[in-house]
């Protein structure tokens, strides 16, 4: 079964497992929208330009149908994208089309050409019930509207349980759904971040870091959707600005009854006090910065935008990894640092936190947007050194049942039953 796989630009996610679902025997052709993420670009949520430094185009056939995204309203470039899809099909055979999500206008014109010339359409997304915002009767729109549109989908590849618990809320059958997870590079990341620790010493040094002192780390845009102010604030709590924590031992996590943070969960002097690293960057850093200074003074360190070679050293480096978005669909930054063997805490928003994060044995998941309740979260992860290593033991085994290897394995459940039929 030959494939066309709709994607609105190239992904750094995407390309590793495209090569790795051809690798495995798929006949899978990327059809990109555009290719402008594949060279020097600006992005918006990072502030900046850059350009990957990992291959985005090669390994895989692919068809590139603009340098840059149309111009124009949402009706004007689906209708773009129509004709231009159109004289794709008509040139090229395919079996099957494979879309990502329904929002975009890409998506829109393939599923719309898909289903005039009767290809049976796959369908892979990260939407879960809690994306649906709004009132009662939002809510319900969204659930006869796409009940109505999934009627023309023949498989759908879902990312993980809330994915799978939207198709089925919204009436699609369990025998149409087949598991396709959100996965990453798992070899990539683990083997890139076993060659780092050797090293770690040195970047702990380079950081100035005093040897002992828990690292925490975030990483992605800092923009308002990750909440990156609420990690800020708890790291405030946990270190001490001396003016919360006078007459309290400089240790204790500020602003809680030390009752209800136990003793356990007091980190003992100013030398083993936590250190957050923020790695990104985004229209929030100088903001954030000055809520550091406030809240943790000395406690946060802004490393700015790393690309996707330097982050393994800096998952290697850290105890602790924390992802506070207000709202997060998957959040493929945790199954990348899971794979130094690292315990994870994510907010309730944060939608792979079902799947990957086991509390009290590889994580927390916390109340998203609560400071305190992400302190108290973090408070026992940061005093026990051996708490952190047999949580991170425990990160290593899940995300390794969470692999490009069960995409594989997915797919071809899906393709199976397309030929069936």
């Amino acid at each position: 079964m030959r494939i066309a796989y709709f994607l609105t630009h190239p992904i750094q996610y995407q390309a590793p497992l495209i090569r790795h679902l051809r690798a495995g025997g798929v006949d899978v052709h990327v059809v990109y929208g555009n290719d402008a993420t594949a060279r020097a670009h600006f992005d918006p949520g990072f502030g900046q330009q850059f350009v990957w430094d990992v291959p985005l185009l090669e390994g895989y056939p692919s068809t590139v149908l603009n340098a840059e995204e149309p111009k124009g309203t949402r009706k004007q470039q689906r209708a773009h994208f129509e004709r231009q899809i159109s004289a794709l099909l008509e040139k090229q055979r395919f079996d099957a089309v494979w879309v990502h999500g329904w929002t975009h206008p890409l998506t829109q014109a393939a599923w719309r050409q898909a289903r005039g010339r009767k290809i049976p359409l796959m369908l892979r997304g990260e939407t879960f019930l809690g994306c649906v915002r709004g009132g009662k009767l939002r809510r319900l729109a969204h659930r006869l509207v796409l009940s109505r549109k999934f009627r023309a989908v023949s498989a759908f590849l879902a990312v993980g349980s809330l994915n799978h618990q939207l198709y089925r809320a919204y009436g699609v059958p369990e025998s149409k759904i087949f598991r396709v997870p959100y996965a990453v590079d798992n070899e990539f990341f683990l083997k890139r971040c076993q060659e780092a620790a050797p090293h770690r010493e040195r970047l702990r040094a380079e950081l100035g870091i005093e040897p002992g002192r828990p690292v925490i780390l975030f990483c992605g845009k800092l923009i308002a959707v990750k909440s990156p102010e609420t990690l800020i604030r708890a790291v405030g709590k946990l270190v001490g600005a001396p003016a919360k924590v006078r007459g309290l031992g400089g240790g204790v996590l500020a602003n809680a009854p030390t009752n209800q943070v136990g003793r356990d969960h007091v980190l003992a002097n100013a030398a083993t006090m936590p250190v957050l690293l923020m790695v990104g960057d985004g229209e929030l850093r100088s903001s954030l910065e000055k809520i550091a200074s406030e809240e943790a003074p000395g406690g946060v360190r802004f490393l700015g935008f790393r690309n996707q070679t330097e982050l393994p050293a800096l998952y290697d480096l850290c105890d602790l990894f924390v992802l506070p978005s207000a709202f997060e669909p998957w959040g493929l930054v945790v199954n990348e640092v899971m794979n130094a063997g690292r315990p994870v805490i994510v907010s309730d928003q944060v939608g792979s936190g079902p799947d990957l994060v086991r509390e009290g044995e590889n994580g927390e998941v916390f109340r998203a947007g609560d400071e305190a309740d992400l302190a108290l979260k973090m408070g026992p992860w940061l005093s026990d050194a051996e708490k952190r290593r047999s949580g991170g033991t425990a990160s290593l085994r899940l995300v390794g049942e969470w692999s490009f290897d069960q995409c594989l394995g997915g797919l071809q459940s899906a393709i199976k039953a397309l030929n069936a039929a």
